[in-house]
């Protein structure tokens, strides 16, 4: 079975379609757990009301997309989580779509395709690079059919992702200390060291809006993915990776400060690299334990990966 997980702050008006698109899946044998991360508009009292068929985790805090989404991974009954965003609504097929390549014990996460409304690609599957800098493989392209062929990939987008069960319970759930963002770009690198697969799945569609509740290009936005982009880099690269790409790691945290000054959002960009060097020794204690479960080939692909990446 499957435990499709949807983490909820504040967005209630996205809701119904997002649900409603659930209940329309081709496939049954899922359970939907909403999880509520202390709404005050209500969203709570109207999951009750209007979708009884829906499992509640109401928290009495916004323990961000980290905290409330492994709190919905706990009360989850299936061998497989599906994450997923409030602000997306998924086509009929998508869950039984996205679980075809679970079928291989060797994959522990599937990467869906996410399109925004107007037809261009929000993701199909993380990208990361020696600066530590994440993207989301094909993000903003029209999508012509150039990303429909299924392909392993680093790490799927936690905004529509599968993950196996039994792979969270050896690396652990989301990092809670990360709070917001980049949360998935370092489960990822935790499941990949430890031996896991990714596969992205094209026919797999989900419609998202993104940042419908956070809010695209927002001071929370800027704060946490420039905070934690350092502590996912210190945390997962090899060892030896990590001493050759700090010059690209600092080289990037350097150079983003005049570009956020230039958009008015100097003492955001300035308290996330701050607080991310606060909070280093905390990532490096982290960093033993992922370490220790990484495998010799593992280690070898990211190598031979970052040898031929083009892009800093």
């Amino acid at each position: 079975m499957i435990s499709v997980v949807v983490l909820n702050y504040n967005g209630r008006g996205y809701l119904k379609r997002c649900l409603d698109s659930l209940s329309e899946q081709t496939r049954h044998d899922f359970e939907v757990i909403v999880v509520d991360n202390a709404s005050s508009d209500g969203s709570a009292e109207y999951l009750r009301d209007e979708f009884p068929w829906v499992r509640r985790v109401v928290n009495e805090e916004n323990l961000g997309f980290a905290g409330g989404t492994n709190s919905g991974i706990r009360a989850a009954r299936g061998d497989f989580v599906l994450t997923l965003n409030n602000d997306t609504w998924a086509d009929k097929d998508f869950v039984a779509r996205l679980a075809e390549p679970m079928d291989d014990v060797s994959v522990g996460m599937c990467a869906s395709k996410m399109i925004y409304p107007d037809g261009r690609i929000n993701s199909t599957g993380i990208c990361i690079s020696r600066s530590g800098a994440a993207w989301d493989r094909g993000g903003f392209e029209k999508d012509e059919g150039q990303y429909d062929q299924s392909e392993e990939v680093f790490g799927p987008c936690a905004g529509a992702a599968l993950y196996r069960k039994r792979m969270l319970d050896e690396i652990g759930l989301f990092d809670e200390d990360f709070f917001l963002y980049m949360e998935d770009v370092d489960l990822a690198f935790r499941a990949r060291l430890a031996g896991w697969r990714c596969i992205y799945v094209p026919e797999a569609i989900v419609h998202h809006l993104q940042g419908g509740t956070a809010g695209f290009g927002s001071d929370l936005a800027v704060y946490y993915e420039n905070r934690n982009i350092i502590w996912y880099a210190v945390k997962g690269f090899p060892t030896g990776l990590l001493l050759t790409s700090l010059p690209w790691i600092a080289g990037r945290s350097l150079a983003v400060i005049p570009y956020y000054a230039l958009r008015g959002q100097t003492r955001v960009i300035l308290k996330s690299k701050l607080d991310a060097l606060r909070g280093l020794p905390t990532a490096l204690a982290k960093r033993r334990s992922v370490l220790r479960r990484a495998k010799d080939e593992e280690i070898k692909w990211f190598v031979r990966t970052w040898a031929n990446m083009k892009r800093p």
